[in-house]
This record gives C-alpha cells, sequence and structure tokens, in this order.
C-alpha cells in the first residue's frame, strides 16, 4: 500500500509536473471548465493509470441525469483500450459486494436519463419528493458501488457529470456529492460497511475486516462543468459559499484562451495545498489518445 507521501499520478505526465510529482493520497481535486473542453478525457486517464500504479483501474461516477452521453466509453477505449463495465445494481444484494466478478464495475450512472434537473428552484414540491424517494433509493446502490470496489483493491475515483448552479447550496448534484465524500470516501472502511449491511453487518463483520482498505489512500477527483468558456473568467471565479471548491485540496482550470484571432485550450493548477506547485498557464490539446499538454 502507498505510503501517505506517495503521490498520485494523473495519467498525464506534464501535469504531474505542474503538481509537483501528482496528486496527494486522500485528498479530492476539483477540475473546472465548460463543456467540451476535455475534462472528461482527463478523468478517464486518471483512472487508467490506477491500473499502472495500483494494479487496479480507478472507477467513474455519473451524476448526468438530463440524458446526454458523457461518452465515457468511447473514450476509455479509444484513448486506454478500456472497455468500461457498467455498474447493475438494480438487482444487487449487500453480500454480492463480496463476489468481485458481480461487484468490480467500472462506471455507474444511476441517474442517467432521468430528466431531473439539478436545482431545489426548477422543482415543485411534488417534483422535489419525488427526487428525493429516488435519491434515497439509489444510495444505497451507490454505497454499494464504492464499497465493494474499494474493498476489491481500486483507490481512485472519478466523478463527473455535474452541472453549474446559480446557488452550490440549491444543487441535488452537490448535496449527493457531499454524502459521498464525507460518509463514503471520508469514512473508515467498517462505517461504510455499517451504512452498506445495517441489520446484517454482525454476520459481515469477518469479512468486512478481511476486506479492510485505507480511505486515505483513496484519491477523489470531482469534474464540474461552468457557463465560463475563457480561462481568465475561470481564474478570476470567486468561490461561493457552500462551493466544492472551498474543501477541494487541488483545483485544476481548463479552459480556452485567445492568442490573436485564434482561441486554444490551456489549463492551470490553481490551488494544490501542502505542496509545491507551478502555477504557469499551460496550453494543450486533446489527442487521440487523451489530454496532451505542451512541454514546458
Amino acid at each position: 500500500m502507498s505510503s501517505a507521501s506517495t503521490r498520485i499520478g494523473t495519467g498525464v505526465s506534464r501535469l504531474d509536473e505542474l503538481l509537483g510529482g501528482g496528486l496527494l493520497p486522500g485528498t479530492l481535486t476539483v477540475v473546472l471548465g465548460a463543456t467540451g473542453i476535455g475534462k472528461t478525457q482527463l478523468g478517464i486517464q486518471f483512472a487508467a493509470q490506477g491500473a499502472r500504479e495500483e494494479g487496479q483501474r480507478g472507477v467513474i461516477f455519473d451524476m448526468t441525469a438530463r440524458g446526454d452521453s458523457q461518452s465515457h466509453a468511447e473514450y476509455a477505449a479509444r484513448m486506454c483500450d478500456w472497455s468500461l463495465r457498467n455498474f447493475d445494481g438494480e438487482r444487487l444484494e449487500p453480500a454480492d459486494v463480496w463476489n468481485a466478478a458481480r461487484i468490480r464495475s467500472d462506471l455507474a450512472a444511476p441517474f442517467a436519463g432521468a430528466g431531473r434537473r439539478v436545482t431545489t428552484g426548477e422543482l415543485s414540491e411534488d417534483e422535489r419528493r419525488a427526487w428525493k424517494t429516488d435519491h434515497n433509493r439509489k444510495l444505497q446502490q451507490t454505497i454499494a458501488f464504492f464499497y465493494g470496489n474499494f474493498a476489491h483493491g481500486v483507490r481512485r475515483c472519478v466523478i463527473d457529470g455535474v452541472e453549474p448552479a446559480d446557488s452550490p447550496r440549491d444543487s441535488f448534484q452537490i448535496e449527493l456529492f457531499e454524502y459521498i465524500y464525507q460518509q463514503i470516501l471520508r469514512k473508515e472502511h467498517d462505517w461504510v460497511a455499517r451504512d452498506l449491511f445495517r441489520v446484517q453487518y454482525r454476520e459481515n463483520e469477518p469479512r468486512v475486516q478481511r476486506h479492510a482498505y485505507d480511505h486515505r489512500q483513496v484519491a477523489c477527483v470531482l469534474l464540474c462543468t461552468t457557463h465560463d468558456v475563457m480561462l481568465d473568467a475561470l481564474l478570476s471565479r470567486p468561490l461561493q459559499s457552500g462551493d466544492v471548491l472551498s474543501n477541494a485540496n487541488t483545483i485544476i482550470l481548463m479552459g480556452k484562451t485567445r492568442d490573436g484571432s485564434k482561441l486554444g485550450r490551456s489549463l492551470c493548477v490553481a490551488k494544490h495545498r501542502g505542496s509545491a506547485c507551478d502555477e504557469s498557464i499551460v496550453p494543450f490539446e486533446i489527442t487521440a489518445a487523451g489530454l496532451q499538454l505542451a512541454a514546458g
């Protein structure tokens, strides 16, 4: 198992250089940028890097609810020769987490195609109650997805599909993310197992201990879509109360830049707590192999 000083590679060597060697274990990284800028490709590269560093690829949790495809399977196949295994939580029993062939999966998208809006202000009271009912039902599936994968060796996760909201406090997606982060990712493994098994915990406790993992070694990358397209606008963006950026250890901004009459793509490490980093604005391209940054 990695020591606390071991860096987590992003799958993009030049980005690791900007980060002083990579991300820090057990921390949250937030990637911000407009639709189509390359966030999902970066997330795929980060997840795939797990096979080289921990012996297991990371997992992807897609919060998208509006029905549009995030293209995870397409990107993973083209960039990493990785055929994503979809998580089927509908017929899953809690004890299935001990069956690696049953639980070990790559992608969970429990709200895909639900057609739900993402803020409370957009919902009527009846719609809000219906959403909360669906949310609670999917929550157990979410716990099983993360716990089952972590119990079988996964040490990194990507959370994608978070859409912009005028007020983060009113976002269902941010509410769900906060639960995942605080009650699953940052919680001792046996307490996560208690939430999953409930009254069946005692009979499963010996297996829980045999499949123990250190939550402090689990790295999370959260991909958030912004209204802002230009990198300059993202760099000047203020934090809002309840904004996930306030709790992030690392913030990576991705946006368009203007060079005369031409637009390009660049990124910047805007925050990397606990480590020296290079805050340069670095151009990048999206290629068939994924994100490629300009050499330093």
